[in-house]
């Protein structure tokens, strides 16, 4: 390729990007998409034209395409001498924008879904991956739901309505609550692809939920807090629809300093501490609070934490005080087997 030409092929920034992504990680579309946040089309595309110039190439793994930056790019070879350097000054430069930091959070959030699926992805030679048929995180959660009673669940920020028809296959029933009438439809659609019968749609803001006093057994707020106006607000209306004895159980973002995520994925708030967690709960009324680390991977930005509390009864707000004239007789029962 003429000199001119590949230059102005490196002259897009998307381009850009993939190669950058492409020197950390082999990658295939589905996951760039994903990273990019661009049209699959606009990906296979940008992925195309790289290829024909020779600066990436394709290995097939499992079934998928994978792509990675050419060894005759990093060594400077069949007219790639030039080209090598500048591309790490690139690279160097955006990683300290934000567009660059968004791409590195996101790739680190597919290794740790690679992580989770028991994927090593540790080169193009097969033998080097773990098999294990069958072994599946999405399995296992849902042999947990085995072991639950049947409860009523509202699915608090419900999205695109993936945790909502796992929690509809335990669950008697489920009411999911979304503000966007839009992201509310594909969660219908989900849902119906599935066969899931079993779930309310409604359409409503975390602070002010169209859920009626003490009606559901869980509030589950997953990934949605720190979208909300007012975090505290959203979790005192999630323990008034639980009943006495009910769970408030949320999962969400430690904080971090990520600021890009405001502007790109529209969070209101990077994240909260354990002890805010535990503020937030304790301030809604909610008992028996934990906090504990859900997800962590090394180099990822993000920590997962999973927050609970419950919702107290009757007796438990009420303490039990012996009168005067009482007489109180504490028995022990020996162990048959001491």
């Amino acid at each position: 390729m003429h000199g001119s030409t590949l230059f102005r092929l490196l002259g897009d920034d998307a381009r850009l990007r993939v190669l950058r992504l492409l020197d950390a990680e082999r990658l295939n579309v589905s996951e760039l998409t994903g990273i990019l946040g661009i049209a699959q089309s606009g990906v296979s595309r940008h992925l195309g034209l790289l290829k024909e110039a020779g600066l990436v190439v394709e290995d097939r793994d499992g079934g998928f395409s994978y792509y990675r930056i050419a060894s005759v790019v990093r060594e400077g070879r069949n007219g790639f001498g030039p080209v090598w350097p500048l591309l790490q000054a690139q690279f160097e430069a955006a990683a300290s924008t934000d567009v660059g930091r968004a791409d590195e959070a996101r790739l680190a959030e597919v290794r740790r879904l690679r992580k989770e699926n028991f994927d090593a992805h540790s080169g193009p030679d097969t033998k080097a991956r773990q098999l294990v048929p069958g072994r599946s995180w999405a399995a296992w959660s849902r042999a947990i739901g085995h072991l639950l009673p049947p409860v009523r669940v509202a699915d608090l920020g419900c999205g695109e309505g993936y945790l909502t028809v796992e929690t509809s296959r335990w669950a008697s029933r489920v009411i999911a609550v979304d503000r966007s009438k839009a992201v509310l439809e594909k969660a219908r659609e989900l849902a119906t692809r599935r066969k899931v019968s079993n779930v309310t749609w409604k359409r409503g803001e975390l602070e002010k939920l169209p859920i009626e006093d003490a009606s559901v057994d869980i509030a589950l707020l997953s990934q949605a807090l720190h979208h909300a106006a007012d975090p505290g607000r959203a979790i005192a209306e999630a323990a008034r629809i639980v009943v006495p004895g009910g769970k408030v159980l949320l999962l969400d973002l430690r904080e971090h300093g990520e600021e890009w995520v405001r502007e790109r994925l529209g969070d209101r708030w990077t994240g909260f501490s354990e002890e805010k967690l535990r503020q937030l709960l304790a301030s809604a009324g909610l008992e028996r609070i934990k906090v504990t680390v859900g997800a962590r991977w090394t180099g990822d930005p993000f920590t997962v934490l999973i927050a609970s509390g419950t919702k107290p009864t009757a007796s438990s707000t009420t303490p039990t005080t012996p009168t005067k004239n009482t007489t109180v007789t504490t028995v022990t029962t020996k162990n048959r087997n001491s």
